[in-house]
């Protein structure tokens, strides 16, 4: 499964909002340098969506408007 995900880091607070079946905004408070935003939303949403982190894998993580795509088996 492939969803799209718009990032806001350096966020006050976190959270996810989804916005359509394959569609979410998430705000995450960690700096978007050294790939700690990243890491921060893959945690997120392996939450979110009852996945391991493990199985999520971001296609274009220099973006703020990135492609995940959710390993399911």
């Amino acid at each position: 499964m492939i969803i799209n995900v718009k990032v806001k880091p350096n966020s006050k607070e976190e959270k996810i909002e989804k916005i359509s079946e394959n569609e979410y905004a998430v705000c995450v408070k960690e700096p978007a340098e050294d790939n700690k935003a990243n890491i921060r939303l893959i945690n997120l949403l392996s939450k979110q969506i009852g996945v391991s982190y493990k199985d999520i894998r971001i296609k274009n993580p220099k973006s703020r408007d990135k492609l995940i795509e959710i390993i399911t088996k």
